[in-house]
């Protein structure tokens, strides 16, 4: 791992070497030591200097093979690599703000007119200018000590320097003031490190997949905003940019969060104010960074979207995505109106072409030209063999590509792909009258990749309570796997406790141990028209629980700061609240009476309350996956009274908490990882980790 000189790029270097080995310990790294043009030269002014100042010989290092990597600060790394590389950005962990520096013990009030400032860019010039129209900006260079060792000199009065870049080497005492980002809006990156790597390094690829989220294709639908699909509106609330083509809904862009970044690149026929390239590149520039990265295309994004072009251009590079479909103009205008394209007895197909050709040329339409076009059946799996005689017969090759698609959409979806001559062989054992459409021309060869992602398109399943579905399901997609929600508990508030909940006020403190505790009782308070203001202080067991508070406009008093289990919260009780207080513990039917005989041995008065019932959901059948996450003892209870425990034999198991993985142990399943806290975002988090660890055994 390469790495410049200087002492905060080696912490640097030191830190992703950590994140690195904390998720694949077997990896061992050394770290290089390389000058760049910015370290030997010490007088050329950084607000003139050449994108490749802090980067130029890491680069040469890594295309040359000298290093396998190199770590940079993330907001020295130009976009314009050189060709040949790659890269992304770690998590960020420190403020990306910049900071007032002055010498010990001295205040910005005590400086006079005349002060010099060192800055070393334009944007921190401007700023001390607009701020302090007395003082006077100077050029600045130098390490990190060495601009402080000037500063002290006497040498500059104040300095204004990134505060990730003090915390990071213990300095953060140094910072006389953080400055606002609204008053100093912080170049991308900052506070954030790079690394960089040759292109196509399958090893570090896979570790990249861990550390970015996969682009979601979203279609808009064809006009207003009720024609964009429910997943297309939650991609859209959730993103942190969204490129969004000209025909789409504006009320749209009302869903994407006000901090999100919107870029419009849409395209009319003959106007591209943003072409094609560019699109791409924005796509994987932003990819990369780690943001949340919605695509937002008019209609359904697979007809005449020039999806395949912007698929294609991540595939190249090993980049995760997903596709939302969106209701298209075709339904629109057909379904939507009542001039129906397939009627009993009036027409049982049709034909959709463009006239229009790549470069804006136009084609033929003519018999000879939709001769040639994709065939696509429905309901026509039962006379598959009949299909094929007659398009052989009447001159397409046996070798045409066929795919056969069942259950589209749904959690069974599986595609069959042959060709003409070999197709009914390939079904032959599935279920031709489940629902399914047969795809016979050129696009039956392609497919969505989604082996970039950490979960690499597995299927996870989720038999989670409906209340831990959604952070379940969106932590699953953002390491690029399948979620396959199969809620086997459902909460019932039960109302023998409305009247201890009415006598609420009377308590110091309650105890909410679940996100399906805080829905239960935020259900019950409002149905019985209980006032939220009469509860006491609360205690959650963790994040995961202190987020569904949040939900309601509450914020929880205390939380612990590491172990959420039963062991955490009676550890932090003692800690801070007085013996003898009242405390309210509120607990499902099957989570047992143990934390509040625990916390009344240990001095407190405490009142067991069962606020909610687990029934059990019996679904028909469980769907195919690759691995579970049961997040609940009573989940894994009900799951084996459904299926035998040979059912996760050769699957991977990930449980959430002692009390899961006790169970599981009881019924001899063997479990690959415990989750590292007990919140979901952990536990997805933890089989995602697990993932990359097998893949890179097999790349060693």
């Amino acid at each position: 791992m390469g790495s410049r000189g200087s002492r905060l790029a080696l912490v640097q270097t030191q830190e992703a070497i950590e994140l690195f080995q904390q998720l694949v310990p077997a990896l061992k790294f050394e770290s290089v030591v390389l000058t760049t043009p910015g370290d030997r030269d010490k007088t050329t002014d950084l607000r003139v200097s050449p994108p490749d100042f802090f980067t130029r010989d890491l680069h040469e290092a890594v295309l040359n093979g000298i290093i396998d990597c190199a770590v940079h600060s993330a907001k020295d790394l130009s976009e314009n690599i050189p060709d040949g590389e790659d890269w992304f950005w770690l998590p960020g962990q420190f403020d990306s703000c910049d900071a007032l520096v002055l010498r010990r013990g001295e205040e910005i009030e005590g400086l006079k007119a005349g002060a010099r400032v060192g800055v070393s860019s334009d944007r921190r010039a401007a700023y001390c200018r607009k701020q302090f129209p007395l003082f006077r900006s100077v050029d600045i260079r130098g390490t990190i000590e060495e601009r402080l060792a000037q500063l002290d000199a006497g040498k500059f009065d104040m300095l204004i320097m990134a505060a990730a870049a003090l915390q990071r080497l213990g300095l953060e005492d140094r910072i006389s003031r953080r400055i606002p980002v609204n008053e100093l809006v912080p170049p991308d990156g900052q506070g954030r490190l790079a690394v960089t790597f040759k292109s196509g390094d399958k090893r570090f690829r896979r570790l990249r997949s861990f550390f970015i989220k996969p682009v979601v294709f979203v279609g808009a639908g064809p006009g207003g905003l009720e024609l964009c699909t429910v997943a297309g509106s939650a991609a859209l609330g959730e993103c942190d940019i969204c490129l969004y083509d000209a025909l789409v809904d504006v009320a749209l862009l009302e869903l994407v969060p006000p901090c999100a970044l919107r870029i419009s690149v849409g395209k009319r026929c003959g106007h591209h104010p943003v072409d094609q390239v560019e699109i791409c590149r924005l796509l994987a520039v932003h990819a990369r960074r780690s943001r949340r990265v919605v695509r937002l295309k008019g209609g359904d994004p697979g007809f005449f979207g020039r999806l395949g072009e912007e698929i294609d251009f991540l595939e190249s590079l090993g980049l995760p995505y997903r596709v939302l479909p969106g209701v298209s103009s075709l339904s629109a205008a057909t379904t939507g109106t009542g001039m129906l394209l397939t009627r009993r007895g009036i027409a049982r197909g049709f034909t959709v072409m463009t006239p229009r050709q790549e470069g804006g040329g136009i084609s033929s339409v003519r018999a000879e030209a939709r001769v040639k076009l994709p065939l696509v059946f429905l309901m026509g799996l039962g006379v598959l063999n009949e299909i094929a005689a007659q398009l052989m017969a009447e001159g397409r090759p046996g070798s045409t590509p066929v795919a056969v698609v069942f259950n589209a959409g749904s959690v069974e979806e599986t595609v069959i792909r042959g060709c003409l001559a070999d197709i009914e062989l390939k079904i032959a054992g599935y279920d031709v009258d489940s629902p399914g459409l047969i795809i016979v021309g050129s696009p039956a060869e392609y497919g969505y990749h989604a082996q970039w992602g950490a979960l690499m398109g597995r299927r996870i399943l989720l038999p989670c309570s409906a209340d831990l579905q959604k952070n379940a399901v969106n932590a699953v997609c953002d390491f690029g796997g399948v979620p396959i929600s199969l809620p086997l508990i459902q909460m019932i508030p039960d109302p023998a406790c409305l009247p201890t909940l009415k006598a609420m006020r009377a308590f110091d403190w309650l105890v909410l141990t679940s996100p399906s505790s805080v829905h239960a009782i935020m259900n019950l308070l409002r149905d019985a028209g209980l006032d939220l203001r009469g509860m006491p202080k609360i205690l959650v067991a963790g994040p995961g629980t202190a987020e569904a508070l949040k939900s309601y406009g509450i914020m929880a008093d205390m939380i612990p700061g590491h172990n959420f289990g039963a062991e955490g919260l009676v550890e932090i009780v003692k800690r801070a609240v007085p013996a003898g207080a009242t405390i309210l513990r509120l607990r499902s039917q099957l989570a047992g009476p143990c934390l509040a005989e625990t916390l009344t041995a240990a001095g407190y008065h405490v009142t067991d309350c069962v606020l909610y019932a687990n029934k059990p959901l019996r679904p028909e059948r469980i769907p195919a996956f690759d691995a579970v996450f049961f997040a609940s003892a009573s989940a894994v209870e009900v799951f084996v009274a459904l299926a035998p425990v040979d059912a996760l034999a050769g699957k991977m198991v990930v449980a959430l908490g002692k009390p899961t993985l006790t169970v599981l142990q009881k019924y001899g399943v063997r479990v690959d990882a415990l989750s590292a806290e007990a919140t979901v975002q952990s536990a997805i988090e933890t089989l995602a980790a697990m993932m990359v660890r097998k893949e890179l055994e097999k790349l060693a």
